[in-house]
């Protein structure tokens, strides 16, 4: 995954990933192009993947105190998935 790549968004991954399937699924795409974009889905899926189990972990790091305070932990992502 190169470094645009790894930038992206959850939301832009998806919305990228979208149109890939709806391309593929059209079935007017020639076998070259569609086992290029079965690559570029994968990488997209990978993506998407990871910054859900970032958002997890966040979620997972919000801890009720005693007094029902909530207290929220910094989070250090592990972007090599």
């Amino acid at each position: 995954m190169d470094t645009k790549e790894a930038k992206l968004s959850f939301e832009t991954a998806l919305g990228q990933l979208e149109t890939i399937v709806e391309s593929m699924e059209s079935g007017d795409v020639p076998l070259a192009e569609l086992l290029a974009k079965f690559e570029s889905g994968t990488t997209l899926l990978k993506i998407c993947e990871a910054r859900l189990k970032e958002a997890e972990l966040k979620i997972e790091q919000l801890k009720k105190q005693k007094d029902g305070k909530v207290s929220f932990e910094p989070f250090a992502p592990d972007r090599e998935g």
